[in-house]
């Protein structure tokens, strides 16, 4: 190439989180193989990345005199980018435009004549193909180029075989050391930065949901120690508030022990970062264990993802995850719950094999297990280079989808004067559940969510389950059973969640919009947490709940005591729940050592319940909301990972 530079353009869209904006950390890789490998880098100029979302036109106009604009493709900017790649192929028809990213298919001959303004798409690990690709710009001949797909001009598609990985990763320049990305940070001294982190590549296992597995094959490949402290060092320096490890299994090294003391050892020198969010490796119980408390002391985490996805033996087969151990997951809950750390259980809704009763049976177990904290219901979504995704896959387990919006848990859909919104394909039937029974399984995981790990109900559900060996099912599933006529107001809340489970299967969005609570999207039992309180209806809803459990009691042959111990549970569960505008501490009475005996559980210990008078005072004064829309922030939405929504207590017996 003779003359001016090329100018490279390259673009990965991400969705701001509460003001934050995450770093462009994969094309700023590409970016830094290049400078660092190419024979003459001053051939090619870089444009700064384009990083979050923005109305089309102002990205087209941005990039729109690049030579060649690069775009890395995710569920959460797909569409976006598609159409700012159509509006710059039409405005200028030699500007040449390339694609990668996990969300372009392995199958892309389908994707390519759907969307002919892409002239080149990349599969797999990118840095030495887009290498490739630059040293001959403009005249590529893509037959040279490991990993592409493209139309050819005689309108035949083709498909180049992946190259090798990298198994070295530090053939790949940090793009936070060799000062990339600190230009980025320079040009924009506003953002509040989100830090993208990969300490390895690769994952053993080959889960049909996720395309880690199958993007990355078995092995794992990983970077330097030295190389991971400098940049541990450089988000703290450059004070990264939150820093989200890219991993597939954190933990799966020894030397992620030594990462995580160090990013702690930079949190307590520093402030920075934090938050600190690693997904754990499957099968290490000792590191996993020992990863987590090391961020749980330091104050990094709000909460340890103990990710087991179904507890049906036949799902697990199914999705191929029969080789992660389930006793591996509850040793980890157990000894978390000992330790004082907080978890949360990810249950996957959905996939193929769960039925209604096996879903049901699964939230039963977590929860007689020790899960106390949180279980998040995931809806299965269909990503494209997943197995779930293969058409004969499908047709196997006879999996129905359906399209719905792509936002975020507490997130804020922006409406922007020129955007296309984002999709995603949900599953909402498969052989084993079909369409009606997946809206009872998401109905009755708010249930429980709201009942249970929102804490308005826990105390009384857990002496039901504890004291009166009332299944925790059994419990959940009366809920969900209710007669309007004797119980209104829990029947209008089954109700919401009936009718919120069907608008999902009509193309709804998974969360629940609240224009005058933050105007967030939020979890369906969160918003009725809410709603319960704005309505002052809460006291209502512990009345007709008292006297569903009582009669549950009954009806189950509990002894007469039980009764005695439900009531002092539900009086100290309401005395305890966080409510906006309340100021003053206040003193209970209770017959039962209820709160010892409720703690004792949390922790998996097995104390007495003894009727014996004690007295607490609730210490509502020291955390007081006069602003309710600040109370939604900090105890609803932000106490969701940690289960936060009770207020301390002190005994005042001797």
């Amino acid at each position: 190439m003779s003359g001016l530079p090329a100018t490279i353009a390259l673009v990965q869209i991400n969705n701001s989180f509460s003001g934050q904006n995450y770093l462009p950390y994969s094309v700023a890789c590409l970016q830094s193989y290049f400078q660092q490998h190419a024979s003459d880098p001053a051939r090619v100029r870089f444009l700064e990345p384009i990083y979050k979302r923005m109305p089309i036109h102002v990205i087209v106009d941005r990039i729109r005199e690049a030579d060649l604009v690069g775009f890395s493709a995710y569920a959460w900017n797909i569409r976006i980018s598609l159409e700012a790649a159509r509006r710059l192929k039409a405005l200028r028809p030699e500007i040449r435009i390339i694609i990668g990213g996990p969300e372009v298919p392995d199958h892309c001959e389908p994707f390519l004549r759907a969307n002919p303004q892409i002239d080149l798409a990349f599969h797999n690990e990118s840095e030495r193909s887009f290498l490739r690709y630059l040293e001959a710009f403009p005249a590529v001949d893509p037959v040279a180029i490991p990993g592409v797909s493209w139309i050819g001009v005689d309108g035949v598609f083709h498909r180049n075989p992946n190259g090798d990985r990298i198994r070295d990763l530090d053939e790949i320049p940090s793009p936070f050391l060799n000062g990339v990305l600190d230009t980025l940070i320079r040009n924009n001294p506003t953002e509040n930065w989100i830090g993208l982190w990969e300490t390895n590549r690769g994952c053993p296992f080959s889960c049909s949901f996720c395309d880690w597995g199958s993007a990355t094959s078995a092995k794992v490949a990983r970077f330097s120690i030295d190389r991971l402290l400098r940049e541990a060092d450089w988000f703290s320096d450059n004070k990264i508030g939150y820093v989200f490890v890219c991993d597939a299994n954190f933990g799966i090294l020894s030397r992620d022990l030594d990462i995580v003391r160090h990013v702690a050892d930079n949190r307590a020198r520093t402030g920075f970062p934090q938050g600190f969010s690693v997904q754990n490796t499957k099968n290490a119980t000792e590191r996993a264990f020992l990863t987590q408390k090391i961020l749980s002391d330091a104050g990094l985490n709000k909460g340890v993802a103990l990710s087991v996805q179904s507890l049906s033996l036949e799902v697990l087969k199914n999705i191929r995850r029969d080789n992660i151990s389930l006793d591996v997951y509850l040793e980890l809950q157990h000894r978390f719950a000992r330790a004082g750390v907080e978890t949360f259980s990810d249950m996957i809704l959905g996939l193929p094999g769960e039925t209604y009763d096996s879903f049901v049976a699964g939230i039963d177990q977590l929860l007689v297990s020790g899960q106390h904290n949180r279980i998040q219901f995931g809806n299965c979504v269909v990503v494209p280079n997943a197995e779930m995704g293969h058409a004969d896959y499908r047709a196997r387990f006879a999996i129905e989808t359906v399209e719905t919006g792509v936002v975020n848990i507490h997130g804020h859909l922006e409406s922007m004067e020129d955007d296309v919104p984002e999709r995603q394909e949900l599953v909402v039937a498969t052989y084993s559940l079909s369409r009606a029974d997946w809206c009872r399984c998401r109905a009755v995981a708010w249930m429980t969510a709201l009942l249970h790990f929102d804490k308005i109900l826990q105390i009384p559900i857990i002496v039901m389950r504890e004291v009166g060996g009332v299944a925790y099912r059994d419990i959940f599933e009366r809920f969900m059973a209710v007669d309007g006529a004797d119980f209104p107001l829990l029947a209008q809340v089954r109700d919401f969640f009936i009718a919120e489970a069907k608008a999902i299967q009509a193309g709804g969005y998974e969360y629940t919009h609240s224009p005058e609570w933050l105007d967030i999207f939020w979890p369906t039992d969160e918003y009725i947490f809410i709603q319960l309180t704005a309505e002052k209806k809460l006291e209502q809803f512990y009345q007709e709940s008292g006297a569903l459990l009582q009669r549950l009691a009954r009806e189950a042959g509990c002894d007469e005591r039980l009764g005695a111990a439900l009531a002092d549970a539900l009086r100290l569960n309401l005395a305890l729940v966080h409510q906006p505008f309340v100021v003053d501490d206040v003193e209970i009475e209770l017959n039962h050592n209820m709160m010892d005996y409720y703690q004792g559980v949390l922790k998996g210990l097995q104390l007495p319940l003894e009727a014996r008078p004690t007295r607490l005072r609730i210490e509502r004064a020291r955390r007081s909301y006069d602003h309710f829309q600040t109370w939604c922030r900090e105890i609803v939405w932000w106490g969701n990972k940690k289960g936060a929504y009770l207020y301390g207590s002190t005994p005042l017996d001797g």
